[in-house]
């Protein structure tokens, strides 16, 4: 079969209804401080039954912040779940009615300290579709100014500053392995270049308009 045949229409223009599940019930089985878990029992294209374990998530935000010499604002990071120190951008989870946006100023000040003058949306990732329904907005930030963190209590990271060069040889021989940071890279990578356009606005304008 020919790949036009495979594929006869783009991603999200063909009809999906051949690959859709239909949830028949759903059964909590954990709820944390964390994690929200559940199992669903879905009915499949074929008519056959089948069980979806996965956790809702009320998603996150990752900023890619930029000082005027073009340097991120990076941070290091343990991760206990991988037992490792991890490199990442700064990120966080949405609390509950909480704006993208807002959450991003907050998740920068509070984890880095610094806060910025603009402020552009590139994009939203879900970094683990095979058992969570947490998606990640893509911020990008700049003129920056520095200030105090405002850790929460029990949060520990270090905040250093790298060049994109320096961020894309360590996302490269390995040294970065965190997902949303390797997309963070990719998204950085194609602004720079200019294939990938952003939309700069002032963060005053953004706040009036929430």
């Amino acid at each position: 079969m020919a790949a036009a045949d495979t594929y006869p229409a783009p991603p999200g223009k063909a009809d999906d209804a051949h690959l859709k599940e239909r949830t028949l019930t759903s059964h909590e089985l954990l709820k944390g401080h964390f994690l929200h878990a559940f199992r669903d029992t879905v009915r499949l294209p074929d008519g056959s039954e089948a069980s979806r374990e996965y956790v809702r998530h009320p998603g996150a935000v990752m900023v890619i912040a930029q000082l005027d010499d073009g340097r991120l604002v990076l941070e290091r990071q343990y991760r206990y779940p991988v037992h490792a120190v991890m490199v990442e951008f700064p990120a966080g989870k949405l609390d509950a009615g909480e704006a993208s946006l807002a959450c991003a100023q907050r998740e920068l000040l509070e984890e880095t300290g610094y806060t910025a003058r603009r402020w552009a949306r590139a994009g939203v990732m879900h970094p683990v579709i095979s058992y969570s329904t947490e998606f990640i907005d893509i911020w990008f930030a700049k003129d920056l100014t520095a200030g105090e963190r405002q850790l929460d209590a029990g949060e520990f990271l270090d905040v250093f500053t790298a060049s994109p060069a320096e961020l894309l040889q360590w996302c490269c021989d390995g040294r970065v392995t965190d997902g949303k940071t390797l997309t963070g890279a990719l998204w950085l990578q194609n602004v720079l270049s200019g294939a990938w356009a952003l939309d700069w606005q002032d963060s005053a304008d953004l706040d009036a308009a929430r």
